[in-house]
């Protein structure tokens, strides 16, 4: 089976590295364009595009999917089947229709739950206890092809969105080598998704990376760890950033954003109900450190405000 491979993040690597070394004929590896990266903003090829490079395998990296030019060279191809995981681009219909198997996409959610673009920082959010990864055959829509295979992962206390999508990455990989397997011996069976029971992940807005300190604890500590490590919620300190980057629900009470309590547990601080216990936080212009770093260091006092004010 003629495979052509699309994906742009270390979220896709796992999938592609488990088809390449199951012995699967990747035609061709499709990924975003290079783009600025880094403190030097020097355009940079994405992950997928290291390993392709580093492999031999042909990459592509083309503007617009609709691009006749691409899509000539898509069919040259001769892809029996299209694996898209995290590429970043919805598939048109010259693409959908070209591939004799259809194309098939890994999701880091349990579709119809958390379609879109921002699915594992927003279960967190949200105060999900589960998650998971559906491989499903993609249509015009968002999300919302029928469903091949799918697994459910229990999410941990204090765990960060990027944690989580780097157990999602290598369950996914399992589960994609299963359902590729399934559409290879003919033997897949689908399922619609319940559109009902839809809800979705939009990307993060920067208006929420500033943390609001009046959300009660759970989902104070959720908006922490869903938006770590990249772009990071943040508060203030001393009149600067500080990126909080893991978090627990504490107990105590106080103004929102006043720190309670600075020890080697952790930076505790008030929010809208009750209060949640910082474990991890970057300075303005330093490296991530652990709390009690951070606490030896800078030497937060309780009564101190992590707000703007």
């Amino acid at each position: 089976m003629r495979i052509v491979f699309m994906g742009t993040p270390a979220f896709a690597l796992p999938s592609l590295q488990a088809l390449a070394g199951r012995g699967y004929a990747v035609a061709a590896v499709i990924t975003q364009p290079d783009k600025p990266r880094g403190r030097g903003k020097k355009p940079l090829p994405t992950p997928v595009k290291e390993y392709a490079l580093k492999k031999g395998l042909p990459c592509l990296e083309p503007a617009r999917l609709r691009d006749p030019g691409f899509l000539r060279d898509l069919a040259a191809l001769k892809p029996d089947l299209v694996v898209t995981a995290a590429y970043g681009k919805i598939l048109p219909t010259p693409v959908l229709e070209l591939p004799p198997r259809g194309c098939i996409n890994l999701h880091p959610s349990l579709l119809p739950l958390y379609r879109g673009a921002a699915p594992v920082p927003r279960a967190l959010m949200e105060g999900a206890r589960e998650t998971g990864v559906t491989v499903y055959r993609m249509d015009e829509g968002l999300d919302s092809g029928d469903i091949l295979l799918q697994e459910k992962v229990p999410l941990k206390p204090g765990e960060t969105a990027g944690e989580v999508l780097d157990r999602l990455a290598s369950v996914g990989a399992r589960v994609l080598l299963e359902a590729a397997a399934q559409l290879a011996a003919g033997t897949a069976v689908t399922a619609p998704q319940d559109h009902r029971r839809a809800t979705y992940a939009p990307p993060i807005r920067r208006e929420e990376e500033e943390m609001d300190w009046a959300l009660e604890g759970e989902a104070a500590a959720g908006r922490i760890n869903g938006l770590s490590p990249n772009p990071g919620a943040y508060g203030w300190f001393r009149g600067r950033r500080l990126k909080l980057l893991r978090a627990v629900p504490g107990a105590g009470s106080g103004t929102p954003g006043e720190v309670l309590e600075a020890s080697p547990e952790g930076l505790l601080v008030a929010v809208g109900g009750g209060a949640v216990r910082v474990l991890d936080l970057r300075p303005e212009g330093k490296q991530t450190m652990a709390a009690a770093d951070f606490i030896r260091g800078y030497r937060p006092v309780p009564g101190m405000t992590l707000d703007r004010s």
